[in-house]
């Protein structure tokens, strides 16, 4: 499994091309804007998307979503815990910031323990409710997605609608802490880090 980071929008938001590299069939992680961009990397890679995955439904991550479902013709899967966030017009002056746009309904509702299949490659999906309560993960042998549950050298903030702290340091120590040193983690902003990394020098976390 092979992956290409494509950054969007004007929060810089990590969109992921996850994908394997015998059959070039590919996930679409967290779409949050600029669909053209998205669409000249697939194009650069030869990949083949079969699903669009959301760590969460934040506007700034799903902004994209109707593009990309529309012009590949695939299904869309998240957490029903932030299915009902999906309409761009709750966060109206971010929206027009990000040229986001309504995502279409999730075909497919996750839950934790799942996974999700593409080409000879899987993501199998973890929970991490805190940031929102459908926030989740997804993981490979030695990678994790992390979404904005964890950042190098930060976690997710917890100030919005539905955010628990003390569900976010669970989700944390309980579910990303306990994964190998040498898992690298890839947020949804930022540069990736490792778990080993974060458990020593992330100051949220001491």
């Amino acid at each position: 499994m092979k992956y290409e980071l494509v950054v969007v929008g004007a929060l810089e938001t990590n969109c992921y091309l996850v994908y394997c590299e015998e059959t070039r069939a590919c996930a679409v992680i967290d779409p949050g804007a600029e669909p053209g961009k998205i669409f000249a990397a697939v194009a650069e890679q030869g990949l083949m998307p079969l699903v669009v995955l959301n760590t969460h439904g934040h506007v700034d991550h799903i902004g994209a979503n109707s593009d990309i479902v529309r012009k590949y013709g695939v299904p869309l899967a998240m957490h029903p815990g932030d299915a009902g966030m999906l309409k761009v017009s709750d966060y109206m002056e971010l929206s027009l910031l990000l040229g986001a746009k309504d995502s279409p309904a999730p075909e497919r509702l996750l839950a934790d323990g799942d996974t999700v299949a593409f080409g000879r490659s899987s993501l199998k999906v973890v929970h991490l409710p805190g940031h929102s309560p459908g926030s989740v993960g997804f993981l490979a042998p030695g990678l994790l997605f992390s979404g904005d549950t964890m950042f190098c050298g930060g976690v997710g903030r917890t100030d919005l609608p539905g955010g628990s702290w003390k569900e976010l340091e669970t989700s944390i120590r309980s579910r990303i802490l306990t994964l190998p040193d040498e898992t690298v983690v890839l947020p949804g902003h930022g540069p990736r880090t490792t778990v080993g990394q974060e458990k020593s020098s992330n100051p949220f976390l001491s």
